[in-house]
């Protein structure tokens, strides 16, 4: 009989130090909190050769193994990437803590009412093939004064543990807090995903980083255990190109949105109104072509909101079809697609407006490209993922901000 853990035991094992090292994150003042953050950032300095070295060994594997060109730039670090990520933590280091405690009001009998903001205790990650996922995630767990039990796939293993070895564990240590806090469960077995979400007891929320059907069955899987989620399952940017748009404008704004093509807030669909359309494909085309990517073109095999990004074979696509009016494009953007975020070019500010009034989904954007959903860009702080729920609750971009719980307090004048 092997002596070797199972999968679930050795997850088990990762929460379990991680809920016996979160009271020393809780208690934390926000000076330790912030030091350990700036640690980390000078950390991804000073291990700079170790984390290269060990991302070229993933990169050259999965290069190997035939993986695509833009699931390869997720997983690449470069040393720009190397120093954007440590830039990042340092403005992370920088940002104000939100108060712990606020008064709300006084309650009859000579009460008053606090509202408390408490760390939740052990957050879980799952993500794939972004080995700066583990950073972006470890700080904000830090940040928010929560343990955390990462899990990444094969594709980025060897440098999330270089990561977390070599820049998030000393980090810790150097500010006096433990580094057992954070841990990455050592395996690449695809069990450990589904025992991640399987321990309400230890770990109460899990961060599904991730895209398509393997992400939502861990979400139902969660929902099973009793585990509650922030999954990023669906992505695909959308731009309508209105009736008064600027040609120059948006060929501009496609080309913008295509830097990278194996992110979720990329364009993936291009609505034009019908009137414009035979004018405007040659631009849009010659946009398109320049970006290196192909249109999908009525009649379509496919539907319309199909999520080109998880396509390895054909990520270098976006579709483009014809809507009958702006209120035909904001129904097709809010049925047909993941609801991540859709724009729309128009010179005409009533049209944006009643755009942006039409469109439910996570982000809107007028004459500027969906790429910008992202927390960095947008809130200056790193995500741990966006979330596209049509619940109460965090919805886009997922900060350290939000991974607290609301405790109400009463006392005495």
């Amino acid at each position: 009989m092997s002596d070797q853990p199972t999968i679930g035991e050795l997850v088990s094992a990762c929460a379990t130090r991680a809920f016996a090292a979160a009271p020393s994150l809780a208690g934390a003042d926000d000076e330790t909190i912030d030091n350990a953050i700036a640690e980390m950032a000078a950390r991804l300095s000073s291990a700079r050769a170790r984390i290269l070295a060990a991302n070229a060994e993933d990169v050259a594997a999965a290069e190997a193994g035939g993986m695509s060109g833009g699931l390869l730039d997720r997983l690449r670090i470069t040393e720009a990437r190397l120093a954007e990520m440590a830039e990042q933590l340092r403005l992370l280091a920088s940002v104000a803590h939100p108060e712990r405690s606020r008064q709300v009001g006084t309650l009859d009998g000579g009460l008053r009412l606090l509202e408390l903001r408490r760390p939740v205790g052990v957050i879980g990650a799952n993500y794939e093939a972004r080995p700066n996922v583990t950073v972006d995630v470890a700080s904000q767990l830090v940040k928010s004064r929560n343990g955390g039990v990462l899990r990444t796939g094969s594709a980025a293993l060897r440098s999330a543990t270089t990561l977390i070895e070599h820049v998030v564990a000393p980090a810790l240590s150097d500010a006096g807090l433990d580094a057992d806090a954070i841990q990455l469960v050592p395996s690449p077995d695809r069990e450990a995903a589904g025992a991640l979400v399987d321990l309400p007891h230890l770990v109460p929320l899990v961060i599904l980083r991730g895209s398509g059907e393997s992400t939502r069955e861990l979400g139902r899987r969660a929902a099973a255990s009793g585990v509650r989620t922030l999954a990023h399952a669906d992505g695909g940017g959308v731009l309508y190109y209105d009736l008064k748009a600027d040609p120059a404008v948006a060929e501009d704004l496609i080309t913008r949105s295509l830097d990278r093509l194996g992110v979720c807030n990329r364009l993936n669909l291009l609505l034009v109104h019908r009137d414009v359309y035979d004018a405007a494909l040659p631009g849009i085309q010659a946009a398109l072509t320049a970006a290196g990517v192909t249109a999908s073109l009525p009649p379509h095999d496919h539907a319309v909101g199909y999520e080109w990004a998880l396509d390895s074979d054909r990520e270098a696509t976006v579709t483009v079809t014809p809507v009958d009016d702006l209120a035909h494009a904001a129904r097709v953007a809010n049925t047909e697609t993941s609801g991540l975020a859709a724009g729309i070019v128009t010179a005409d500010r009533a049209r944006a407006d009643e755009f942006i009034a039409a469109y439910t989904g996570t982000g809107v954007f007028w004459n500027a490209p969906t790429r910008l959903l992202d927390g960095f860009k947008l809130l200056g702080v790193p995500e741990t993922g966006i979330n596209i729920d049509r619940v109460p609750g965090p919805r886009g971009p997922v900060t350290f901000t939000d991974l607290t719980l609301r405790q109400y307090a009463v006392l005495p004048v």
